[in-house]
């Protein structure tokens, strides 16, 4: 396994809330070099459900390429601050994502959660909006 340090910009996506959702995550390693994209359709999800399940898909196909730091980054706030321990997570869904999020975090020396602004997030955004377009019109 190569020790690298790898940046994951992740994205949910739902229409309704709870409606029909998406998720997408762009991997890329510290020269801002692209390894790799995510698109995938949830099925009916929240919009915090989903920001969980792309930052748990991002973290899953990290795992296959380094156990080095991980940086992820989302727009979602309130996910960032809850995996980072500023916010309580009291939904039980959302609880159980958390948890999945914190054990995959122990095949990694490091990660670092970071909040950004959405238009900063926008290839990650188009993947999860993909994710349900896709599923929608096949």
């Amino acid at each position: 396994m190569r020790l690298m340090d790898l940046i994951i910009n992740t994205d949910g996506a739902s229409r309704g809330n709870p409606g029909l959702a998406g998720i997408g995550a762009v991997i890329s390693n510290s020269k801002g070099e692209l390894v790799g994209k995510i698109c995938k359709f949830l099925g009916k999800a929240t919009n915090n459900q989903a920001e969980y399940e792309a930052i748990i898909a991002g973290l899953k196909a990290a795992r296959k390429l380094t156990n080095s730091k991980i940086i992820v980054r989302s727009d979602s706030e309130l996910v960032v601050r809850q995996l980072r321990g500023d916010y309580s997570v009291n939904n039980p869904i959302l609880k159980t994502l958390h948890n999945n999020v914190k054990m995959l975090e122990k095949c990694f020396k490091e990660v670092i959660y970071e909040h950004i602004r959405r238009d900063l997030n926008e290839l990650a955004d188009e993947l999860a909006n993909k994710g349900i377009d896709d599923e929608c019109s096949g």
